[in-house]
């Protein structure tokens, strides 16, 4: 069975979620490594958030055009 893109994706960022708030759970300053780290996952979590839009309204749009 093949997995939706769109599920695969969610799947993706929500790791990345958990990853984050284990982060900031930790006590302490964050290093400076782990700060830039923690940066980079925010901006992959936007990135993905941005591709779930697209092949969501690729989707939609296709549905769309078969119905018309």
């Amino acid at each position: 069975m093949m997995t939706d893109p769109a599920t695969a994706i969610k799947r993706q960022v929500f790791q990345l979620v958990e990853l984050q708030i284990e982060i900031l759970r930790q006590e302490g300053r964050l290093s400076d490594s782990a700060l830039t780290e923690y940066h980079a996952r925010s901006e992959k979590i936007t990135e993905l958030y941005d591709e779930i839009d697209r092949v969501v309204r690729a989707r939609f749009d296709w549905r769309s055009a078969r119905v018309s």
